[in-house]
């Protein structure tokens, strides 16, 4: 891919109200009028560019919101309070009772529950697949369904999404393709593999400070614009709305987002490889063993590497336990769930992001007791870093001998 997401955001420039390099934070809830017939048609959606009321727009989200559509390459941008909140927003404005989603088998824990235990009482199905099997998909398939959905890099098995085949399936039946991306901002672009609604949580990579919760949805302007409608919209009637001071904070951040992901890629794939080398079994799109590495070549965007999460299969519960410990105890990182952190955070999927699974399930699509699911940080010495998660591995038994 040629597009450069970095340089999108580079071109994005915002001044302060006062000329200032970060624009201005409004803290206000609501929004005056000069003309009581212009807050009458900003209520009726005929004027845009007007602010009214915090839960619909106000200016440090929009400029947030406008920074991650150049970014994702779409028409518009919304950030919510949260990803679950750009989840569930985007499905309950496309669906309601007696539709139907296709979703991959493999997806964060939340979002699973979200689909597999809460949607069924509002009368919305959803089908499992292993999407990784386009024909799964086409036979999933029904007058009722109204999207397709997916994790660009799925969470916590490190599956790529086949965004253009699925795209095709989306385009031939006239039904949504949903991505979300939390997992390879910058690294994949979505919108030009074909997908309608690009989803993150920003809470993660994109922030990148472990201080806030949020999310955004990026889609078409007339998508955006439905979820704000003031009689229907589904985010501007549940009223997830993120704070302007984290939204600032955000802002900020993201436009060190492209650093960032290369460091993440780089400290990833010199661990992958050298634990791999190790004997170690690794889960990394980086490494040519990865059943998809060639795919996500042929997708990715050039110069972000393969991303920063990676996965050691210790095979029992224990091992993978007692690495955590070991590792945490030698400062290799925190035990903890997210990730993104610009210290290395790791936790057993299992047991914690994705414990909303039903254990039969987790075993089905290939979760085991032994994973130990890694966000790797930015390190500055990666072969200090990984020296250390060698001892860690030999302090616990797992590695014998050797150097």
């Amino acid at each position: 891919m040629n597009f450069d997401p970095a340089k999108a955001l580079q071109n994005y420039l915002v001044f302060g109200e006062y000329g200032g390099v970060n624009p201005s934070i409004t803290d206000s809830s609501t929004y005056t009028f000069l003309d009581p017939r212009v807050m009458e048609k900003v209520f009726e959606g005929e004027i845009e560019g007007c602010f009214l009321y915090s839960r619909h727009w106000n200016p440090i989200n929009k400029e947030l919101s406008g920074a991650l559509a150049r970014m994702e390459d779409t028409e518009a941008a919304m950030v919510v309070a949260s990803g679950m909140a750009a989840i569930s927003g985007t499905i309950l404005q496309l669906c309601q009772s007696g539709d139907e989603i296709i979703s991959s088998h493999t997806i964060y824990g939340g979002t699973y529950a979200l689909f597999k235990n809460y949607l069924p009482r509002l009368g919305i199905t959803v089908r499992f697949v292993d999407t990784r099997n386009p024909r799964e998909i086409e036979d999933a398939v029904t007058e009722n369904t109204k999207a397709i959905y997916c994790e660009s890099i799925s969470n916590p098995l490190l599956e790529i999404a086949d965004i253009p085949a699925m795209s095709r399936i989306s385009k031939k039946h006239g039904i949504k393709l949903i991505v979300d991306n939390t997992f390879s901002p910058m690294i994949l672009t979505p919108a030009h593999l074909g997908a309608d609604i690009v989803i993150h949580s920003l809470t993660k990579f994109i922030n990148g400070t472990s201080d806030c919760v949020a999310g955004c949805i990026c889609g078409t302007k007339a998508f955006i614009g439905s979820l704000m409608d003031v009689s229907t919209g589904t985010t501007m009637l549940l009223g997830p709305v993120l704070d302007s001071f984290r939204a600032a904070s955000i802002l900020k951040n993201i436009h060190s987002l492209h650093i960032r992901m290369k460091q993440h890629s780089h400290n990833a794939q010199y661990l992958a490889t050298h634990l791999e080398a190790l004997g170690i079994r690794v889960y990394y799109p980086g490494l040519e063993s990865h059943t998809q590495h060639d795919l996500l070549i042929k997708l990715k965007n050039h110069g972000f590497g393969f991303g920063g999460m990676m996965i050691m299969d210790l095979e029992t519960l224990d091992n993978a336990q007692k690495l955590m410990i070991a590792m945490q105890e030698k400062k290799v990182g925190y035990m903890a769930v997210s990730l993104g952190y610009f210290k290395t955070l790791f936790s057993s999927p299992g047991h914690s992001t994705s414990s909303e699974i039903p254990e039969e399930e987790q075993r089905k699509i290939g979760i085991s007791d032994g994973l130990v699911r890694m966000s790797i940080g930015l390190d500055n010495d990666i072969e200090d870093t990984f020296q250390t998660i060698k001892s860690c591995l030999k302090e616990i038994g797992y590695l014998k001998g050797g150097d």
